[in-house]
């Protein structure tokens, strides 16, 4: 029987592996954003591109296996894990600075509403269509279920999702943070990826589950846990946080309470069948703000950059399932079809809705423009989906294609249909690209 020490030492290459890999990834990461920011697009799409650039999609293409030597497949376990890490601690900041109060007014709550929904559901229902005419060409060796319903139902909420961190870093960056599109377009996009999440948790239980109770008991237990966040963490920590409190005042307490709160609510959601994620932004959106504010305002910044931090690893690991160079005659196509119907199902759903609530149609057109963009939420979901096996690479190949080019033409196309209003506010940390000195 091994020792503990003989078991560390003969993980020991894997050790130094996989430091050597995180580093690679964190110095591409750099560069990329750096890179990225000098085209005026948001630093994290530098990530993504580095991610997937790291995988068979670039390194394929000289010889020597130079994919695997630089990182091996000993250190993805690894790399899976710091990845899911930062994925929880992101959407933990994403909760907790998603502010609705510009919402208050009847007719802003009206237009979310419409324009949530018709940009869900044209999407929806193209990309379901879509997936019935792709399904002969997917790889049935790749895929765990057995007929169409399964893709279709995924693929339509994949079309479906609209890319909240992304969205407001571009927002951020154009000073329109705070300007009513920004707000309505922010709110569009948290309730279109709070729908698509749910659609996503049906297709978990269609494709996992033999029947209707697995649906009812995970609708039951996730409703549950919302209630308990809503009428008793959140009063709670607000009570725990209090500056009266005479243990209040210093950051170890709030940034342990945040921590482990964050990771025992994405573990719950995770329990429940829902993605992880889902727990770490209902987290962050009942945490109280005001409180954790007067007695360690910095302790959210610094949960955040931690997240910044590992996010390129999620990137990279997502990019070791990309291989654009793979794609072929059919892949071609299959990427073309899904970002024509990506962005035709999600502007035309928007743009209606907006002009039928009110909106000019130059305010219309920039709403449409601007939820477009798919960027890491739809990398998130695409992850679950080839975990799943509802999809197959090269249809994942193709849906990265589509996030990343919704994202990076969202910029340029928004400034011709709304210029930038003014100098940028200064922006949350959790919008910061990786290693931003501001």
């Amino acid at each position: 029987m091994q020792t503990h020490l003989e078991l560390a030492g003969s993980a020991a290459p894997s050790t130094g592996r996989f430091l050597l890999a995180l580093a690679l990834i964190l110095a591409v990461a750099f560069a990329l954003a750096r890179l990225a920011q000098r085209l005026r697009q948001p630093a994290v799409m530098g990530e993504i591109i580095g991610g997937i650039l790291l995988g068979p999609s670039l390194l394929s293409l000289f010889p020597g296996d130079l994919e695997k030597r630089l990182v091996a497949p000993s250190v993805l376990p690894y790399l899976q894990t710091l990845s899911q890490l930062g994925l929880v601690l992101f959407m933990f900041g994403v909760g907790y600075h998603f502010d609705v109060v510009h919402l208050r007014a009847p007719s802003a709550r009206r237009q979310v509403v419409a324009v949530s929904l018709s940009s869900v559901a044209l999407p929806f229902a193209l990309g379901m269509g879509l997936a019935y005419w792709l399904y002969p060409w997917l790889s049935r060796s790749q895929l765990k279920v057995d007929g169409p319903l399964g893709p279709a139902l995924f693929l339509g909420a994949a079309m479906s999702i609209t890319a909240f961190p992304v969205l407001a870093r571009i927002l951020a960056e154009r000073g329109l943070y705070k300007d009513p599109l920004g707000v309505v377009a922010l709110a569009c996009a948290a309730v279109q990826d709070f729908l698509a999440w749910c659609v996503l948790a049906v297709v978990v239980v269609v494709v996992r589950s033999a029947g209707p109770w697995p649906l009812a008991r995970m609708a039951l237990e996730s409703a549950l846990l919302l209630a308990a966040l809503v009428l008793l963490v959140r009063p709670g920590l607000a009570w725990l946080l209090d500056p009266a409190r005479r243990w209040a005042g210093g950051t170890a307490l709030t940034h342990s309470v945040l921590v482990v709160g964050v990771l025992l609510t994405a573990a719950a959601t995770d329990g429940i069948g829902l993605h992880a994620v889902f727990g770490a932004f209902a987290f962050g959106a009942i945490a109280p703000r005001r409180q954790i504010d007067e007695t360690a305002p910095q302790v959210p910044e610094r949960i955040e950059q931690t997240s910044l931090l590992l996010l390129p690893v999620f990137f990279t690991v997502t990019g070791m399932s990309v291989d654009i160079s793979g794609l072929g005659g059919r892949g071609l196509v299959m990427t073309a079809a899904v970002l024509v119907v990506a962005c035709a199902g999600k502007f035309t759903g928007t743009f209606g809705a907006a002009r039928l609530t009110g909106a000019t149609p130059r305010e219309a057109t920039a709403l449409g423009v601007l939820l477009n963009a798919r960027g890491l939420t739809e990398l998130v979901i695409l992850n679950v989906g080839l975990g799943l096996g509802v999809i197959d690479t090269r249809l994942f190949t193709a849906m990265v294609v589509m996030a990343v080019g919704t994202t990076l033409i969202t910029g340029p196309l928004l400034d011709r249909a709304r210029p930038p209003k003014g100098p940028a506010p200064r922006i949350s940390p959790v919008d910061r690209p990786l290693h931003d000195p501001a």
